[in-house]
């Protein structure tokens, strides 16, 4: 036999064993492939329940104020009324030891009038109370103030609630009112939201000529963050302007924390950290909360996302007494400007850049939850729920089980600790 003639007949020999062979083998693979997955899986429950589990950013407070949403309902229900990514029954299924509820405050009560519901300060105030209204009601809640109450409320199967001002006008101008809200038990306050105030330029209109910027922050913002390192409040430099973010990390003492942001350099958003951003963080010994939006982790939707927010914009002027209109005409576009789902890799990219860019010491949790659209979480992180599919995920990539619980809650109550021994060195 020739040797294209024994090529032929070998190569046809090998299609013909492949053929029978390979089925049989990836049957007797497949058993022990879904084994070592289930091991795994079962692996990651035991460390998730094993560890300290803390988000610090869920906006559930704005449907519990606006519609009167409880954590007691199913707001997955498809029954309900009122659609969340938040219950209390999905916190329990994900896990959570600590939950920080944001406080948040639009642009829109800047300057509002008592007979239009009140300014600022007055819907910090208003959200506060259904934060306690809601530990009032359940008893699987209770208030913390300090990282070591975290500790002692996990440790006895509850879950801790703190609270976290979003957006620096809530204060209202007034150090006195930062502190009462201190009092009250705010344990950390975002210097903007998506407008820039009268002392802290926000990342959120610093293409607008319209607005008055500072170039960063006032003296008068200074003043806050040093009040607030007195106070033991950390400062959450989340939604703020590049600028503002080095002027706080020149000023602090504390370490700082990004409540809820992911990396710049992976999806270009500018609610996003820059590496260089990153590294002043590691330095300054603060953490990077992730924020699990597709528009801030998936780099074909960061764009979308900053589309997004100028249409918002247009909409309340166009439908100024019509929310719901707002968010329906807000879905309708989104659904028509959708790239494809958000792998949940594409979450833990995120991750996985700001440890090797800061350090495993300076990452940890922001989902963002209810503050984000319903369906705007990665695939496998739909809700409070799906939180143990970070762990898998984390363990896949080779980290250790020290390495996931401070990624899960050990790094935010290090620098809550350091922001409380701060404020106590200062004689508060």
């Amino acid at each position: 036999m020739n040797k294209p003639a024994r090529l032929a007949r070998n190569v046809a020999l090998f299609s013909f064993i492949a053929a029978i062979a390979l089925p049989s083998f990836m049957f007797a693979q497949n058993p022990n492939t879904k084994t070592q997955d289930a091991a795994l899986r079962a692996r990651a429950a035991r460390l998730h329940r094993a560890s300290i589990v803390i988000d610090t950013h869920n906006d559930v407070t704005s449907p519990m104020l606006d519609q009167g949403f409880d954590l007691g309902m199913n707001g997955d229900d498809s029954a309900a009324k009122i659609k969340t990514h938040t219950d209390l029954r999905r916190l329990k299924a994900g896990g959570f030891d600590a939950v920080f509820f944001a406080i948040y405050v639009g642009k829109e009560f800047v300057g509002r009038a008592p007979s239009e519901g009140g300014g600022a300060a007055r819907r910090a105030l208003d959200m506060i109370s259904v934060v306690y209204e809601q530990i009032r009601r359940h008893p699987e809640l209770e208030m913390a103030r300090t990282a070591a109450d975290i500790r002692r409320i996990a440790a006895r199967g509850k879950i801790a609630s703190l609270m976290g001002i979003e957006g620096g006008h809530a204060i209202e101008n007034s150090l006195h009112a930062l502190r009462m809200f201190y009092r009250l038990g705010v344990r950390y306050m975002t210097l903007t939201h998506t407008n820039t105030n009268d002392w802290a330029d926000s990342e959120g209109d610093a293409n607008n000529p319209k607005v008055k910027h500072h170039n960063g922050l006032t003296d008068f913002g200074r003043e806050v963050v040093r009040e607030m390192n007195r106070l033991g409040m950390m400062i959450d430099i989340s939604h703020v302007a590049d600028k503002t973010f080095y002027d706080v990390i020149s000023v602090t003492r504390a370490p700082v924390i990004a409540s809820h942001s992911s990396a710049r350099s992976l999806a270009p958003h500018t609610r996003n950290m820059t590496d260089d951003m990153l590294r002043a963080v590691a330095k300054n010994g603060g953490v990077v909360m992730v924020n699990f939006y597709n528009g801030f982790v998936d780099p074909r939707k960061a764009g979308n996302a900053l589309r997004e927010r100028s249409l918002q914009d247009e909409l309340n002027q166009k439908y100024p007494n019509d929310a719901q209109r707002v968010q329906e005409e807000l879905r309708r576009w989104r659904e028509a400007n959708n790239p494809g789902k958000t792998p949940l890799s594409m979450l833990v990219d995120h991750f996985d850049h700001i440890i090797k860019v800061a350090g495993i010491d300076h990452v940890g949790i922001g989902a963002d939850f209810d503050g984000i659209p319903l369906d705007g979480a990665p695939e496998g992180m739909e809700d409070v729920s799906k939180m143990m599919n970070l762990t898998l995920e984390l363990m896949k990539r080779g980290y250790t089980d020290a390495d996931i619980k401070k990624i899960l809650g050990e790094n935010l109550l290090r620098v809550m600790s350091e922001a409380e021994r701060i404020a106590r060195s200062s004689g508060q």
